[in-house]
């Protein structure tokens, strides 16, 4: 594990510099920008830098900006709420002397002149560090360099013309910075050595990280993360939030699924059961000092909880008393003069099918409450256990399946139309696994519950090996696939669904690389759905239906095929699209999901709280910080569109809501997310190590 000195110990005098390996950056008004030409390319303005120790015995040396006159506290302060690592450096004449051995240095370097400008690195009882900031002022640091220090470039041009008369004047400043190797090695018991650990919220596999990955660019002043504009996109998007509250009786309820002032309302006016989970993250997540609301997610469970008691009549026929309804708006009766909730079940959809993963998302929304405000009263309520069980019993119940996942039909989930995704679909089986999982931990085994519970875990076992195993497709399992044999009979079959080679689409032989996989999108007999399905992949890795080296090969994928599911505007909700006959044939000349359109190779920035969920993780931030990047160029300029059309994502959708409530909350979740991973366990299931793993074999699974 590689640590962290104090700034006083890596300076030395250019004079022992046989002393110690060393690494030496010499440095003068003159001739900097000819010293660093190779390895920054910016211009150096000051003899003052910001240093990044990495481990492995790597540093880098970034230039800064001179910081203004004025100063304040506030850089120490925000170093330790963030818990960032990093050392600032003054300008300073360095006095040379000769030292004659490595104890006078250290005696030096403990002078309070040195150490008022650094800050105390303190042990705390269980064993972690915290950061404290020095009482004395030091009139030569400011936190400016982290706000307008790129904006003002211009306006301090003058100012270091005027004093460059006295920068050449000053003498030739030295900066010797000792390698990780060294530093290590030093015997300085004054200076205390922090240890980088993983974030409890990712897990082990922090500890593959990089450093620079912990700790991200995105304090630095050029991070379009942290720009003026962005904070005002910001402040926009939770505005938008806010706006777009429905009331009923005086509480907030939910959120309407758009505002577009322009476009007509249709259903947009309502509030739907997935559209909220992101805005009822967005509450959860801000804290409470901040404007955070998780009361407001409160009274949605609990509304929703109602209508699922409702009576639901689809013209002849009745649904099943568990099914929750997949939107519900407030109406106000003139006649009786009270506010009344109307809901839909699905018989209003484009499609007239239920909402499959309704249900679903509000027992993994239930579970998120109850982990951000430990209020465990709201789930051991005894109607809200009994809504969870009419959930799971409809999903339980015997049939005919043979298989552990679910059957659907088509238009059943977030893509409501007409897709080709009828079958098994893989997002309303990772969704399916999450609330498995979830409503275990917060079911009580009180009369018929610990039955419910032996029925679930026998479930989740059967289901996390059927997709494992089934499901998962990388360039070992596609050449396997393609060499299968058919018509085989009995239990020693190899090709279980009779899946013909020759249905292998072309594309996917481009499509995988040598390095990552995905679980594909549907499993049947003599059909497989080789699409990628973003909701589905993502769902599976957050909730360890995933392996970690499938979770792994997942994001392998994403970064290998960035322009085809990335592109222009994150993210594609499928690729590829439907095209020409195929096209035809199963969407039904559905004039909406055109190709590269809408649920058909559209772009959805709401999916980047998914994806950057996912990249924490799995140890992989960097991917979800350059795709945030890329929403923050056009997403609030283009007027918080529902999606974004074209193989790239470059153009606003044909018939996209603008204004689209999701959209704004999906991008407040995921800046939530890479500010503080400490957020992730909201929306994240670790690996349980309980659940057996079945020891069966392709070959005799059945």
């Amino acid at each position: 594990m590689s640590t962290l000195r104090a700034p006083c110990d890596l300076l030395e005098d250019v004079k022992e510099a046989e002393a110690v390996p060393a690494l030496y950056f010499t440095l003068s008004v003159g001739d900097s920008e000819k010293e660093l030409g190779d390895s920054s390319e910016k211009e150096v303005k000051s003899a003052d830098f910001f240093i990044v120790l990495k481990h492995e015995g790597e540093c880098t040396v970034t230039p800064i900006e001179e910081p203004s006159e004025t100063t304040t506290e506030k850089g120490a302060d925000d170093a330790s709420e963030k818990s960032f690592d990093f050392i600032m450096f003054e300008k300073s004449k360095i006095t040379e002397k000769s030292l004659c051995s490595q104890n006078e240095e250290e005696e030096a370097l403990e002078s309070p002149e040195e150490a008022s400008q650094t800050e105390n690195v303190k042990w705390t009882d269980n064993g972690k560090t915290s950061l404290e900031s020095n009482q004395r002022e030091s009139p030569k640091i400011s936190t400016e360099i982290f706000q307008d220090t790129v904006g003002k470039e211009e306006s301090s041009k003058l100012e270091e013309e005027n004093e460059s008369t006295d920068k050449l004047e000053k003498p030739m400043k030295t900066l010797r910075v000792q390698s990780n190797e060294n530093i290590s090695k030093s015997n300085n018991a004054n200076v205390a050595q922090m240890s980088l650990k993983p974030s409890p919220s990712v897990g082990s596999s922090l500890e593959n990280l990089e450093l620079d990955s912990l700790l991200p660019a995105v304090r630095s002043v050029d991070s379009p993360l942290w720009s003026t504009e962005n904070g005002a996109m910001l402040e926009e998007a939770w505005e938008g939030l806010q706006k777009s509250y429905v009331y009923y009786k005086g509480k907030p309820v939910g959120t309407l699924a758009a505002m577009d002032p322009i476009a007509e309302a249709l259903n947009y006016n309502q509030v739907f059961i997935r559209d909220f989970v992101p805005s009822g993250l967005a509450c959860l997540m801000r804290p409470a000092n901040a404007g955070g609301d998780p009361e407001i997610v409160k009274n949605f469970l609990l509304k929703t909880l109602h209508l699922q008691g409702w009576e639901k009549r689809i013209d002849n026929f009745t649904l099943g008393e568990g099914v929750m309804p997949a939107s519900f708006k407030v109406l106000y009766d003139s006649h009786r003069q009270k506010e009344t909730l109307v809901a839909d079940f699905g018989g209003s959809a484009i499609g007239r099918v239920a909402p499959v993963d309704s249900g679903f998302w509000w027992i993994i929304l239930l579970r998120s409450y109850t982990k951000c405000t430990h209020d465990y009263t709201l789930s051991e309520l005894p109607e809200v256990q009994r809504g969870m069980k009419l959930i799971l019993n409809l999903c339980l119940s015997d049939g005919f399946d043979t298989f552990p996942t679910l059957l659907c039909a088509d238009g059943c989930s977030m893509i409501d139309r007409r897709m080709g995704i009828y079958g098994y679909p893989i997002e309303i089986q990772a969704l399916f696994y999450f609330a498995l999982r979830s409503s275990r931990q917060m079911l009580k085994p009180e009369r018929d519950g610990k039955e419910l519970i032996e029925r679930i875990d026998k479930r989740i076992r059967a289901l996390s090996f059927h997709i494992q195993k089934y499901y998962w497709l990388d360039f070992t399992q596609l050449n396997n696939i393609y060499r299968y044999k058919t018509e085989e009979y009995s239990h020693t079959a190899v090709n279980k669904f009779n899946v013909i080679p020759e249905s292998i689409p072309d594309w996917v032989f481009d499509f995988m690389p040598l390095r990552g996989g995905y679980l594909i999108g549907n499993v049947s007999p003599a059909r497989m759905d080789f699409r990628w399905f973003l909701v589905g992949n993502c769902i599976a890795i957050l909730s360890s239906l995933a392996t970690p080296a499938q979770a792994t090969a997942i994001m392998d994928l994403i970064e290998e095929r960035w322009e085809d599911l990335i592109g222009e505007m994150p993210l594609k909700i499928v690729y590829p699209a439907l095209e020409g006959h195929e096209w035809r044939t199963v969407t039904g000349f559905d004039p909406k999901n055109t190709r590269w359109s809408y649920h058909n190779g559209g772009s959805w920035p709401v999916l980047i709280w998914l994806l950057t969920a996912a990249c924490i993780k799995t140890g992989r931030p960097q991917i979800a910080k350059r795709a945030i990047e890329l929403i923050e160029q056009r997403l609030s300029k283009d007027g918080w569109p529902e999606y974004y059309d074209g193989k790239t994502g470059r153009y606003v959708g044909k018939q996209a809501r603008k204004y689209q409530t999701w959209s704004i909350s999906g991008y407040l979740v995921a800046k939530m997310l890479i500010e503080n991973p400490a957020n992730l366990p909201i929306i994240s299931l670790e690996e349980d190590k309980k659940i057996a793993k079945p020891k069966l074999t392709r070959s005799i699974s059945f």
